[in-house]
This record gives structure tokens, C-alpha cells and sequence, in this order.
């Protein structure tokens, strides 16, 4: 080949001086737009096939603007037009460094009269290409060792965004898609004239703000929500992040969209998998320079869900939705053609994909926040309860609250001071079924029965299982179950046995007073603690029913409790009871001072 790319562009004119060694065909073949990629960095060549006893062989031009190719010694024509045809379709981009949508495109629609061939590198998953990429990297500022798979994992958002402009985070829960995120944030630092901006559920943005107070503390952070937000998109340009909700980011989109931001995240991002919704339509219309949706579900109910996903990752990525539709329909075939087209864009990674780099428990506590109504609710049954027990009112008022927390529809149980497990259930108008928490529960199950996992929750309180079930029905089919302290001694092994043995996803429901103990329930992978409770030990003979020996998986524990309440503080006592105490040495399980200081706790904003 020394010396071919100094020879003439076009193949007429090396008729009149053939090159020394090569003999020329004046047989024109058929032309190829030949993809590759090599460091994120996807390129086209010019090229021609020829079939040769039925098998197919592919020469390479020069350049994308040589209208011929080398095959072995032999120099054979492409038509005349291909170099002007090929630069016409890639427009303004050169042939070296094409955006994906380009690719895609040209995969999709090539140009008249050619074919495309795309080399497997250009097609790898987002998870191929993290996994051959370092296990380290230095972040200044984050405060925080990330596992060799989330280094991986932002080294290949970070790569991947500076040529596509959007990827999307499907990480199964529990491998810390937001501490990726935020380590991502860190390689850039957005300024405030073009902040990012995290659109959430109400329920995860107490965890945003303690996620990023922990990780990256030299952030600044704007939450924008309620009755005092921004009126002026000035206000909104005054920290490096802002944080709101997806109800906020809707009605206030005129605000949202008066500006470019930097990034634009969309976590729990089903939120806007229906193109035609009011949440989608809007965050569609927001300036952005790079675009994230984070979930671990993809894909749930049909490929449109991807389509409105990786629209919003990559606008225009997919082309338009009537044509998608059409070119896709919900079938298995359609699915497979499509996820090799979206996959380069996509990283997802299972806990079993990186279970070597996983601790063999992954504990995760998430904050919530009450909503106003449930705020002042709590504030009404603290005073209330005070009042009508000023002898032991310390004592109700704390436990009262607690049932406050689990649920507002839970009553205080005839006898008072008696046994709290089988607390009545009494709605309350203006107080919904589905909680702050509960919504977060329902979130965490759906994700893990998309994934065929297997979960167990403790509660405190009975009823909590009922209504859970209940605001759970919209996630369809599954198997459940329950075993609390009326459940007979010599049923509940076979219900344990029952759960294990369902195949595909199902969720037991358990009181840690009457299951905390001597089951062993290693099919669940997943672990909720719905109520916290005054004694670690407690917690933590519950949490071994499932992260015990026979146990081939790590096990993701959640703990959920409301900020500014009792359950704050039994978090926080828990914590260094914890230190002090194990399964055979007993802690006190509150004292005055617990006492005093979850009565004085508010969670009303002033």
C-alpha cells in the first residue's frame, strides 16, 4: 500500500498511468460505508464488496474521498459519485469523528444505493466497553473510594458523553448509580451561570442533598421546591447543582427551560418513558448540553419506553416515533434489533455482573422526607399525644410517632401501653395510602421484580404489610407473603419454604419481633427495613435471615426512615448502639435523652 493514498482520487485518472505492481479493473463494484471505532471515537470509510463464491469480501479505500479500493493487486472502481454521495449524508461532520446519531442513522438509513457494514466494536455494549477500560481514577473533590466497577463505569459516561452528548445509567439498585453521577459531576464542576440540574421523585431528594453533602461537600447545592422556589431564573442560577422534582420541573418549565444547563439528570426516569405525558413533553424543551436518565428498568412495558429514554439521552437518536413504531413493533425480534443499536449507549450492569468488586453486604440508608400535610400531621399527634398523657406522654408520644412515620392510617391499639404490633388501620382524608415511603418502597420493588429478585421487608407494625400489598397492586402479579407474630410456630418455615421456592420475584413481609430470628431465607437478595427499631440487634439478627452462610450473592439492605422525626433519631442511636453491642450482648433500647430528642425534633419548615 506505500504510496496508494498519494495516487489520484479519482479512477480515471490512474487509467493513464496504472501504479507500478498494481493492475487496474475497469469493473465498477458494489460501494460500503465501512464503521468503525476506536477509543469512543466512531469513524466511516469508504469501501467496496465483492462476493466471491457466495462469501462476501470488503476492500477499503484510501479515503472516504478515493472512488476506488485495493484488493490484493488489484485496483477496482466505486461509482464516480460515492465519495460526493457519502460526504452529502455525513454533512457537516468530518469522516473521522461522527456523533452516534450519525452512525445510527447510516445503519438505519443508508444512502441510496449503498450498504453499510459496521465493525463489532462499533456495537458494543456500554457494559463491554467499561469493562475494558482502568479500575481507578483520581476525582478531585470526591470524597469517596469507588469500586473498580463505578470507576469503570464513569470513565465510560465521561468518554461516551463528550462524543454522544447523552448516555443512559441502567445499573441494577444498590451498585450507586447517584454516586456515579456524582463523581461524573466532579470531572467538570458545573458553574452556576449553567448549574446541573437533578430532576427526582419527592421521595429521593432528601437522599440527593445527603449523597452529595457526603460525597462532594464542595458542591453547592440549590434545592428548588415549594412555595419559596425561584420566581426568576436568576434565582436558579446561584449553585454549582439544583435539585427538584419532576411535579416542580412541570409546572415551573417556562422558568427551567429560560436557560442552558450544563447537565440535565433524570433519576428514577420511568418519569418520563411515555413520550406523550406532561412530565416528557416538558423536560424534552429544557436546554442542555448533556443528558442523563438514570433506572434500572429500561425497558418495562414496551420499546417505546426506550425510544422516549434514549430521545431525551440523545435527541433524535431513534428518529421519529410514528416510523420507530413502526420499524419496532413489541416483539422479541424487534427488541434484539433494537438493543444493538441502543446498547453502545446503555450500561447496564447486574449485581452478579460485579459481585467480585462487591462487599458480601451493601448497606444503603435512605432519608426521606414527609410531605407538608404528613408534616403537620406529625407535629399535631406530637402535641396531641403530650397533652393527653403527661405522666408517660415521653414515652406514648415516641411511640405514637413512630406509627406517624410507618403510616398515618395506623391507630393506637385498644390498651394503649399493650402490645403495638396489630395497630388498627383508620383512614385519614388528606392523607393518601401511598407515602413518601411507601412510594420509595414501591420504586425499590418494582426495580427488583423487573429483575426477578426476591425481597424481604421488615415492619414493625402488622397492618404495614396490608398496605403496602394494597398500593402495590399496580405492580402486577407476584407472590407474596407474611409471617408476624400470629402467625403459628409451625407454619412459618413452610411459608419461607413456599418464597423460596417461587420462580421469578416475590416479596415476604416479616415483624423482626416474631422473624428475626431462625430463618433462614437466603433466596432474598434484597432487603427493606420499612420501620427502624431502637435496638441494632434487632436489626441485625432481621438482616441475617438473608446475608447469612449459603448466601451466593451480595445482599443489598436498605433502611428508609423520615428526616427530622423519631426515626432520625433512632437511626442515629442505632448507630453507635451498634458499636457497642451484638447479638448476645444487649443495649438498652432508648433512654431520656433518645427520649427528649425525638420530641423535640421538627420536621415542619419554618
Amino acid at each position: 500500500m506505500t504510496g496508494i493514498h498519494s495516487l489520484p482520487l479519482d479512477f480515471t485518472s490512474l487509467l493513464a498511468s496504472p501504479p507500478e505492481g498494481y493492475s487496474l479493473s475497469e469493473r465498477v463494484i458494489d460501494p460500503v460505508l465501512i464503521l468503525s471505532r476506536a477509543a469512543n471515537v466512531v469513524s466511516v470509510g469508504l469501501g467496496g464488496r465483492r462476493v466471491i463464491r457466495g462469501e462476501a469480501r470488503i476492500c477499503q479505500a484510501p479515503s472516504p474521498a478515493h472512488g476506488w479500493v485495493v484488493d490484493g493487486a488489484v485496483i477496482r472502481p466505486l461509482p464516480a459519485d460515492a465519495p460526493e454521495l457519502l460526504a452529502k449524508a455525513l454533512g457537516e461532520h468530518g469522516a473521522h469523528d461522527i456523533p452516534y446519531t450519525v452512525a445510527l442513522s447510516l445503519m438505519r438509513s443508508p444512502p441510496e444505493g449503498f450498504c453499510v457494514e459496521a465493525e463489532p466494536e462499533v456495537l458494543h455494549s456500554g457494559q463491554i466497553a467499561a469493562d475494558s477500560l482502568p479500575a481507578s481514577i483520581e476525582i478531585e473533590g470526591l470524597q469517596a473510594d469507588l469500586f473498580p466497577y463505578q470507576a469503570k463505569g464513569v470513565r465510560w459516561m465521561w468518554e461516551t458523553l463528550s462524543h454522544t452528548g447523552g448516555v443512559i445509567l441502567a445499573d441494577e439498585m444498590g451498585l450507586g448509580k447517584t454516586l456515579q453521577v456524582i463523581a461524573l459531576l466532579l470531572m467538570d464542576p458545573p458553574e452556576p451561570a449553567s448549574p446541573a440540574l437533578i430532576l427526582c421523585p419527592t421521595s429521593l431528594m432528601a437522599n440527593w442533598v445527603r449523597e452529595f453533602s457526603k460525597f462532594a461537600p464542595g458542591l453547592s447545592l440549590h434545592v428548588h421546591r415549594g412555595p419559596h422556589r425561584a420566581g426568576i431564573y436568576r434565582d436558579l442560577q446561584v449553585a454549582s447543582v439544583v435539585i427538584t422534582t419532576y411535579e416542580t420541573m412541570v409546572n415551573d418549565i417556562a422558568l427551567i427551560s429560560s436557560f442552558e444547563w450544563s447537565w440535565v439528570i433524570c433519576d428514577e426516569a420511568q418519569a418520563i418513558k411515555n413520550p406523550n405525558s406532561n412530565r416528557r413533553k416538558a423536560v424534552a424543551t429544557i436546554p442542555r448540553r448533556r443528558s442523563i436518565p438514570m433506572t434500572g428498568t429500561p425497558v418495562e412495558n414496551t420499546l417505546k419506553d426506550l425510544w422516549s429514554l434514549a430521545d431525551f439521552a440523545i435527541p433524535g437518536l431513534l428518529g421519529n416515533l410514528r416510523v420507530f413504531e413502526i420499524e419496532f413493533p413489541d416483539t422479541v425480534e424487534a427488541g434484539q434489533a433494537l438493543g444493538k443499536l441502543t446498547d453502545p449507549i446503555i450500561l447496564k450492569r447486574r449485581v452478579r455482573d460485579v459481585a467480585a468488586d462487591l462487599p458480601e453486604r451493601i448497606d444503603v440508608d435512605l432519608p426521606l422526607e414527609l410531605d407538608e400535610a404528613l408534616a403537620d400531621h406529625y407535629a399535631d399527634v406530637r402535641e396531641a399525644t403530650l397533652a393527653k398523657y403527661p405522666v408517660a406522654g415521653a414515652l406514648v408520644a415516641t411511640l405514637q410517632l413512630q406509627l406517624v412515620c410507618a403510616h398515618p392510617w395506623l391507630r393506637i391499639p385498644q390498651g394503649e401501653i399493650g402490645d403495638w404490633d396489630e395497630t388498627p388501620v383508620e383512614v385519614v382524608e388528606g392523607l393518601p395510602l401511598v407515602t413518601p415511603k411507601i412510594e420509595r418502597v414501591l420504586e425499590l420493588l418494582r426495580e427488583a421484580f423487573f429483575n426477578g429478585r426476591k425481597v424481604i421487608i421488615f415492619a414493625l407494625f402488622n397492618r404495614i404489610g396490608d398496605l403496602i400489598r394494597t398500593a402495590a397492586e399496580r405492580l402486577g402479579s407476584v407472590w407474596w407473603g407474611a409471617i408476624n407474630g400470629s402467625t403459628p410456630q409451625e407454619d412459618r418455615q413452610a411459608i419461607v419454604d413456599e418464597f423460596s421456592g417461587v420462580d421469578g420475584p416475590a416479596c415476604l413481609i416479616l415483624n423482626p419481633k416474631a422473624a428475626g430470628a431462625g430463618l433462614n431465607i437466603t433466596s432474598a437478595t434484597v432487603v427493606i427495613h420499612f420501620t427502624p427499631v431502637w435496638n441494632p440487634a434487632l436489626e441485625a439478627q432481621a438482616s441475617a435471615r438473608a446475608h447469612r452462610r449459603g448466601q451466593t450473592e451480595p445482599v443489598t439492605i436498605y433502611r428508609l426512615f423520615f428526616k427530622d422525626t423519631v426515626e432520625e433519631v433512632m437511626i442515629d442511636r442505632s448507630a453507635w448502639k451498634s458499636g457497642l453491642a451484638n447479638e448476645t450482648v444487649p443495649v438498652s433500647s432508648r433512654d431520656a435523652d433518645d427520649l427528649r430528642r425525638a420530641l423535640e425534633i421538627t420536621p415542619v419548615r419554618q
